[in-house]
């Protein structure tokens, strides 16, 4: 183990792998082709493989004794049409640097996606979203290499089994798939979503009463520097947990111990905000040793300085069995753990 990891995390936790490469940085083919000649190694051979993007939704509680993979940054592409626009990105590029690229120009479907952490690659893995919109809303394939070798495959949105904060990448294809590329569809004459909570607030308080793409972006920016800590500050991994969802019998006794808490009607029953759970647990701003809950947000947890991996999967479980014990709700995390007694993958 002699390659370090705290700076490819977000959490700046400490922690090593055998080997990190780098692979891509161009056109797709050439992440496959630098992919291929890698595994065909024999250094490589037999040892498990990790593809990190920015490192924003994950906790290593341990050492990975195998290879980690980094996807280099890379272009963009352009394809535009009558009524939309074809928007080709590589896997290492930053997330967010794609969404100013597009507001700018004016194009719509990712506005509501603005300074989400990470890189492109990684937003199919976890289908992003935030503020009423999400990846799958928008996308039309990508480009993927088997970390095993073989062909590169196109997926396409029913391939990658999209579902809430979920993709066939946190399953069945977990740790076996490199992601290139990634095309979304854009709109050229943009349709707007303000519904989600506090939107339409900030762009009122921002003086914007017929908004853009540009405007919308903006208003969110403000929204997650205003609710969510900056991880260069004070490091986090963003959202810890999913928002559960209650059968509404176990809604109606959540809400029977705390009236305050309000869910959204969903089809399978009441999609439950995990942070007032945890703030009705009393832990906004707990701290668990060098590892707490923000101060800003429930939802967030982060490394106060020097925190172990071990440090905040402790303060994880602390927040799980605190939400259990007084509504008897699991919470699930969103962040994936990586070593200790989660296992090594």
């Amino acid at each position: 183990m002699n390659a370090p990891l705290a700076a490819c995390n977000t959490l700046r936790v400490a922690a090593a792998a055998r080997y990190l490469v780098r692979v891509g940085g161009g056109a797709a083919d050439r992440a496959a082709r630098e992919l291929a000649e890698l595994l065909a190694g024999p250094r490589f051979d037999r040892l498990p493989r990790l593809v990190l993007g920015g490192g924003s939704n994950v906790l290593f509680a341990g050492d990975y004794p195998g290879v980690v993979i980094l996807p280099r940054a890379g272009g963009i592409a352009v394809q535009e049409k009558a009524e939309s626009v074809i928007v080709t990105a590589a896997a290492g590029h930053d997330w967010h640097r794609l969404v100013d690229y597009v507001v700018a120009r004016g194009w719509g479907g990712i506005e509501n996606l603005s300074l989400i952490p990470g890189s492109v690659g990684a937003a199919p893995i976890q289908n992003i979203g935030a503020y009423g919109a999400q990846l799958s809303d928008v996308f039309v394939d990508l480009q993927a290499a088997p970390l095993a070798g073989g062909e590169p495959r196109t997926m396409d949105g029913a391939a990658c089994a999209f579902g809430y904060r979920d993709s066939v990448f946190k399953r069945s294809l977990r740790d076996r798939m490199l992601i290139t590329e990634v095309r979304l569809r854009l709109r050229n004459r943009p349709r707007l979503n303000l519904e989600y909570a506090g939107v339409r607030a900030e762009l009122a308080q921002m003086a914007v009463a017929d908004p853009t793409v540009a405007d919308v972006s903006r208003a969110i920016v403000r929204l997650r520097r205003r609710k969510l800590p900056d991880p260069h500050l004070l490091p986090n991994a963003g959202s810890f947990f999913k928002n559960p969802v209650l059968a509404p019998n176990d809604y109606a006794q959540v809400r029977e111990r705390c009236p305050q808490i309000a869910g959204a009607a969903v089809d399978r029953g009441y999609k439950v905000p995990a942070a007032q759970l945890i703030e009705a647990c009393g832990l906004r701003g707990r701290r668990f040793g060098r590892a707490g809950v923000a101060e800003r947000h429930a939802l967030v947890l982060v490394n106060h300085g020097d925190a172990s991996g071990a440090d905040v999967l402790a303060a994880a479980r602390a927040v799980e069995e605190a939400v259990a014990e007084r509504f008897g709700v699991r919470l699930e995390r969103e962040v994936r753990v990586i070593g200790g007694e989660e296992g090594p993958v």
